[in-house]
């Protein structure tokens, strides 16, 4: 085909941008598109369009509606050469700002004729669907909506195709809106019991406190919140197992996570309770390192567990090196925003741009932010620019609309890439992703985008993965995205949280003081019968993995705690089930002198931590011996219950076989004698979670 025979009516426009075309005629399709800007700008229309109708389709299908229809699964575009993200030889325009760019919406009229008639049959679906239901008023609005939009979509009056653009997309929100509630007559959800709820729908009843952005009629009633399941860490014994190995974590997701199924009167799935970020929520006054040590100190306690008072609790707190605002190197952010149709609801999109905004008063007018955002495809929203400039920055947040289906990694490419054209030596280099994590075009698998973010990871550009609102959240991926990405990962539900983490820990959000932070523990075994360690579940390294410096781990920001808690069964005390293999026949038996000597050192453990540099690719060790005084809990330290207590709540929403005789009433007993200094009042919510807690299990 010639340029010249570009037909706007061609089906093969269609099936292409919709993704039914044969893959044998597929690659000669693109190459023909390569040479021709008008047909590309076709099979763009065409799939706005069909993400638009998309939207308003999977509204009317109803809750028990599976997958999006297959207009909204969208083709990623193609630039010069077949690279996905170019247009022209130039960045692709956010995918679903077409009002704002002023591209060409309406301009094809077969299309349109199409799109009406489809929306017209659609609605009609809804219409004897709910006939006998809805007084004959609502039936005629609802036919006259109908007739409203084929109207917009078909008009050829004089307007400019922003004004046409803007018609169509109001016409659209009312017929969803309208459709939703002649399905769901009823105002307000009534309140869920406990346990009513099926496996995999977590729709939201009650509602939130005031101060937090309420969920949309969409999120309660499509869920498709995606959680990786895993079992909790046994005990083990140390005769087989005396070396415990996992990576350090400062991730707090979780945490947000279940304080917000609680506040909607819901038990949180077990495998969205991340017991090691609930308790790595809260900041612990552990003292930080010396000047010019390394760049975190190490503080271990023991004393006896609460729940099972017979075990030993011992308590490794990692504390990161202070960075204040001013002596914080230049920062090279990219926002790298998800403005897909998925974020389409008051605790995503708009909740981010109210974040960033927080975050931009926190950098200093030498920093730099650039904005990608990325939906069907990736565009350019800013180009680097300095925050001195901060009016320009916020305009190009404020002017950020939702909408069309989501290709994360096109965006993912572009946003690395402008962190690297603007690479600062020695700066904070990183690229900060807000999205509910529903990446459903292009590269979409979680090991896909995983790997595609470990590959980028090695430009020296870290990764802030920030997750936005309910009943999408694909906690799951983005978790693995912030692990790959030498980053942190939070979830963002309301303001107030947002002020947590990127203003009173924004020093830890931007700035890495440490890289593959490992950790392992070597059990002596004239102390220790046993041990458990109380989360890290997908942390768990293999013992060689300590020194292996091509194994990835944790990172650790400035100023942030890392906390970790191990359950011990003490020689002499009942053994729980640890299960049994039969005596080593060729190993060395200890004799009793070496007993002896084991004992009189009287050392429980050693904990040995490896870490890197920001920028380098050695490890570097640290030891740091622990010996037990026999100290009973009431006489730990404030930090040391009030982490107990914490890890105790995480057990019982659990359901953990590990939480033994804990109550939340002595739950609450335990955080009330850990809540001095209370900066911040963290630990007073806690409380109160706890009481909610009691309300929705109904203990």
């Amino acid at each position: 085909m010639s340029t010249s025979e570009f037909n706007p009516d061609d089906p093969r426009l269609t099936a292409y941008a919709l993704g039914e075309m044969e893959n044998s005629e597929r690659v000669e399709f693109e190459r023909w598109l390569q040479t021709n800007p008008a047909a590309r700008q076709a099979v763009e229309e065409i799939r706005a369009t069909a993400a638009l109708l998309g939207t308003a389709l999977a509204a009317e299908a109803g809750p028990e509606a599976a997958k999006p229809i297959a207009a909204a699964a969208i083709i990623p575009k193609l630039g010069p050469g077949g690279v996905p993200g170019q247009l022209d030889g130039g960045p692709l325009p956010p995918v679903d700002d077409y009002v704002r760019q002023g591209s060409k919406l309406l301009r094809f009229p077969a299309l349109y004729y199409t799109t009406a008639g489809l929306a017209a049959a659609c609605f009609a679906v809804v219409f004897f669907s709910t006939a006998g239901r809805q007084e004959r008023k609502e039936k005629t609005q609802l036919i006259e909506m109908d007739a409203a939009l084929a109207g917009a979509l078909r008009s050829a009056e004089p307007r400019s195709d922003v004004q046409k653009a803007r018609e169509v997309r109001a016409a659209v929100a009312a017929q969803t809106e309208h459709a939703v509630a002649m399905a769901s007559p009823v105002a307000e959800p009534a309140p869920v019991a406990p346990g009513a709820l099926k496996p995999g729908r977590f729709a939201v009843a009650g509602t939130a406190p005031v101060a937090r952005a309420q969920p949309s009629v969409a999120e309660q009633e499509f869920n498709t919140e995606n959680y990786a399941a895993f079992g909790e860490n046994p005990f083990l014994a140390v005769a087989q197992n005396p070396l415990s190995t996992f990576a350090a974590d400062a991730d707090t997701a979780s945490y947000a996570n279940v304080r917000r199924f609680l506040r909607a009167k819901q038990r949180p799935p077990k495998s969205a309770v991340r017991i090691e970020e609930l308790v790595n929520y809260f900041p612990y006054r552990y003292a930080p390192p010396a000047a010019g040590a390394a760049p975190f100190a190490a503080h271990l306690e023991v004393a006896s567990a609460p729940w099972v008072p017979e075990h030993r609790l011992v308590r490794i707190g990692l504390k990161g090196r202070e960075v204040s605002d001013a002596a914080r190197p230049p920062a090279n952010l990219v926002f790298l925003l998800d403005v897909s149709g998925s974020m389409n609801a008051p605790a995503k999109l708009p909740l981010v741009k109210q974040s960033l905004r927080l975050l931009l008063e926190r950098l200093r007018p030498d920093d730099r932010v650039a904005i990608v955002v990325y939906a069907g495809a990736s565009g350019l929203a800013l180009p680097s620019t300095p925050v001195r400039e901060k009016a320009k920055i916020v305009a190009a947040l404020e002017e950020l609309r939702p909408g069309g289906s989501t290709n994360g990694a096109a965006g993912i490419q572009l946003a690395y890439d402008i962190a690297k054209a603007n690479f600062v030596a020695g700066g904070v280099n990183r690229v900060v992703l807000t999205t509910d994590g529903d990446f459903n075009v292009g590269v979409s698998g979680e090991s896909e985008l995983a790997e595609l973010i470990r590959e980028k990871a090695r430009s020296g550009v870290f990764l802030s993965v920030l997750g936005f609102g309910m009943g999408n959240l694909k906690d799951s991926t983005l978790e693995s995205l912030a692990d790959k990405g030498n980053g942190h990962y939070a979830s963002i539900d309301s303001l107030a949280e947002a002020k947590k983490a990127l203003v009173g820990q924004a020093g830890g959000t931007l700035v890495t003081i440490a890289k593959d932070v490992k950790l392992q523990v070597e059990f002596n075994p004239a102390e220790v019968q046993a041990y458990r360690l109380i989360g890290y579940e997908n942390r768990m390294l293999r013992q060689e993995d300590f020194n292996n410096d091509r194994i990835d781990a944790g990172e650790i920001g400035a100023g942030h705690t890392v906390t970790a808690l191990y359950e011990i069964v003490p020689v002499g005390a009942a053994l729980p089930d640890t299960g049994s293999v039969d005596a080593l026949k060729y190993q060395r038996t200890e004799g009793p002198a070496r007993k002896a000597e084991e004992r009189a050192r009287g050392e429980l453990l050693t904990l040995k931590i490896r870490y890197k540099e920001p920028d380098g690719d050695v490890s570097m060790k640290l030891e740091f011996p622990l010996r037990d005084t026999g100290r009973a809990f009431a006489e730990a330290s404030a930090d040391f219950k009030f982490a107990a207590a914490v890890a105790s709540f995480g057990m019982i929403l659990r359901d953990s076989p590990h939480r033994g005789g804990a109550t939340l009433a002595q739950v609450a007993a335990w955080a009330r004698e850990g809540t001095m200094d209370d900066s911040g009042g963290y630990r007073a919510e806690f409380a109160g979670l706890v009481a909610e807690a009691a309300a929705v299990l109904q203990e």
